[in-house]
């Protein structure tokens, strides 16, 4: 087989694959570079797929353990810690190997090693060089620490380490009050440590609604998690014992130390360009490390493109995979289109918290006139069927034109209910619209019309 390619892919995370994918697909002869084993990225490998898996098994024991007794259902449930990690690591192995299907299926040459980029149209893999017309940049991000504190993925562990602890911590301190601390935070309290959430800011969850993240605060704490808002760690120290951290108040002040057997660092994800050679070849970088690129994903370089985490914008697995796909297809000489207003946000901890849009703070800050409806789960009949009737949505409107401009949910099933909002933002559609259409009773998305009924002050349940 040639090493000739009209588009090599590096990096087979969400926005690689769907890249190699879509390109494969419209007749272009395609490789991707990986310099994992098994394909699918930060995502499938060590992110969103295993999280989710102990998410969904840590909400099963928690249900047994707290919550079944309640609807008739007396168990007692044991964890089996092994067996749990079992589970995750066969819906990991089942998605990467989906992957493998899919490559083989649309002829995409896999190519195992780290891609350096020697000029436009040529990468190189170990000792061989690859030629393409056009090179797609999609190497996603890598967790990012603290000045000072090492992550050993032992005592102090990245989301990574968190998901392989060999035993449940009797305690452990998440720096970061942000969506993977909190996710991964309420697994391991579910099943049994005392988790203490460390953020620098006032609230967690920024740059969501700040209702929400009010409400989800509150339920937070409901739950037992531990926080310390407006605080920064400034050293920390390992020992057999543990992990001794000192902490701060933000705004200064005297030290306190604080204790715990492991310690998650959550503070972010930086773009992930280490070893590309993007400097030999001009690749112009911006302020933060994410590679520049134009309304068409064009580098500085001509040929060269880059998609998700690397460039600006949301570090979202669905982001890079719609990217990945208008990419392919203006290659293709197709027209392609992405509003980075209506991709949404979810966050997987239980309730579940999603987004889409503007929040009404920055409504507020833009100058722009709404109306808001809010609609509670807790008047829903499905929800109090179900023993989920915490949280909320809440429908953003513009006040003249009643088109959606945001919705804000916290509740059961969030991340599922908040596509509808999506799907009616990109038609352009109105609170009226997701009022008037008529919605299966009785199901949890009866909470999303009354909350449009109620940007108009006419709720029925309420």
């Amino acid at each position: 087989m040639s090493d000739k390619f009209d588009v090599i892919v590096i990096g087979a995370g969400p926005g690689g694959y769907v890249a190699a994918i879509r390109c494969a697909q419209l007749g272009m002869k395609t490789a991707c570079i990986e310099k994992r084993k098994t394909l699918g990225g930060t995502c499938l490998n060590i992110g969103c797929i295993p999280s989710k898996a102990l998410l969904h098994a840590s909400e099963k024991f928690e249900d047994a353990e707290h919550h079944m007794g309640d609807m008739g259902i007396k168990v007692t449930p044991k964890l089996d810690l092994k067996g749990m990690m079992k589970h995750k690591s066969s819906v990991v192995e089942a998605n990467t190997k989906g992957i493998e299907f899919l490559f083989k299926k649309n002829k995409i040459t896999s190519i195992e090693g780290a891609g350096e980029i020697v000029e436009a149209g040529k990468v190189k893999v170990g000792k061989k060089t690859y030629e393409a017309d056009n090179i797609i940049i999609a190497t996603g991000s890598d967790v990012i620490s603290l000045p000072g504190i090492e992550i050993d993925e032992k005592k102090i562990v990245s989301s990574t380490g968190a998901l392989e602890l060999p035993e449940v911590p009797k305690s452990m301190v998440v720096i970061g009050g942000g969506v993977i601390g909190l996710e991964l935070g309420t697994v391991w309290r579910r099943l049994g440590a005392q988790v203490t959430v460390i953020e620098f800011l006032d609230n967690i969850l920024p740059g969501m609604d700040n209702e929400v993240r009010k409400e989800s605060l509150k339920i937070f704490k409901k739950q037992g998690l531990e926080f310390k808002l407006s605080s920064k760690v400034t050293g920390a120290k390992t020992s057999a014992k543990g992990v001794e951290l000192s902490v701060e108040p933000a705004g200064g002040g005297d030290a306190e130390k604080v204790k715990a057997d492991v310690v998650l660092m959550a503070i972010g994800r930086k773009p992930y360009t280490e070893g590309l050679g993007l400097e030999k070849t001009g690749v112009e970088l911006d302020e933060r490390g994410r590679i520049k690129v134009d309304e068409f994903f064009e580098t500085s370089v001509e040929g060269i493109y880059a998609i998700g985490d690397v460039i600006q914008g949301p570090m979202l697995a669905h982001k890079a995979e719609d990217e990945g796909v208008i990419l392919a297809e203006l290659l293709a000489g197709e027209s392609g289109h992405i509003d980075y207003n209506m991709i949404p946000g979810v966050v997987y901890t239980w309730p579940e918290v999603a987004n889409v849009g503007k929040t009404e703070e920055q409504l507020k800050e833009e100058g722009i006139a709404y109306n808001a409806g809010k609609f509670p789960f807790m008047a829903n009949g499905r929800a109090r069927a179900m023993g989920m009737t915490e949280g909320f949505v809440k429908i953003l409107a513009c006040k003249e034109t009643d088109k959606v401009l945001g919705a804000h949910i916290i509740g059961p099933n969030a991340g599922d209910l908040i596509q509808e909002v999506v799907s009616v933002m990109e038609f352009e559609g109105t609170a009226e619209d997701i009022a008037r259409t008529c919605h299966a009773h009785p199901t949890l998305t009866e909470v999303v019309k009354e909350a449009a009924l109620a940007v108009h002050k006419r709720p029925i349940h309420i």
